[in-house]
């Protein structure tokens, strides 16, 4: 059996701490594409007993990842991306669709927490209309705990489609 991610080791030619954003990123995408590989597309935006459906969990992990990346850039976001936003909770993206996306977002996060050095983690980052301050390392945590978050969520609602659509 494969160990988590967090316990393969030290991720080489990075800070400790970038490391383990690494590997958070890694166990979110190994989770995503486990929990959705068995899913048709009907099951993949079910909502059984009300619960939320593994797609918009899939779909919310790639785009939030995707607009506080831009945040993270120094950026702030675009009105294409303020209008994706309503769009995560609908959609007809099959499992394969969604984890693609999730890929792409992971990457974009990879990309960004390698080249972000321990001498800028301290720097200020502004999220929002409202320019909340936060730090650079602040922000590359809570990337990989949100995505955390939405991904036990999505392993959930998938286990729960299985049980009571199959």
């Amino acid at each position: 059996m494969k160990s988590e991610p967090w316990l393969r080791g030290v991720t080489p030619g990075v800070h400790p701490v970038t490391g383990h954003l690494l590997r958070s990123a890694e166990h979110i995408r190994e989770d995503v594409a486990e929990a959705l590989a068995p899913l048709t597309t009907e099951q993949v935006w079910a909502k059984p007993h009300g619960a939320t459906s593994a797609g918009f969990h899939a779909k919310h992990l790639a785009g939030s990842t995707q607009r506080l990346c831009t945040y993270l850039e120094g950026g702030q976001l675009s009105a294409g991306q303020l209008a994706e936003i309503a769009a995560e909770g609908t959609g007809t993206e099959s499992a394969c669709e969604l984890v693609q996306k999730v890929d792409a977002a992971l990457a974009r996060y990879e990309g960004l927490v390698r080249e972000l050095r321990p001498d800028e983690f301290g720097g200020i980052r502004e999220i929002g209309r409202k320019r909340l301050e936060t730090t650079a390392v602040g922000l590359a945590i809570h990337i990989a705990e949100h995505g955390q978050r939405h991904t036990g969520q999505l392993v959930s609602a998938a286990k729960l489609c299985r049980a009571t659509m199959a």
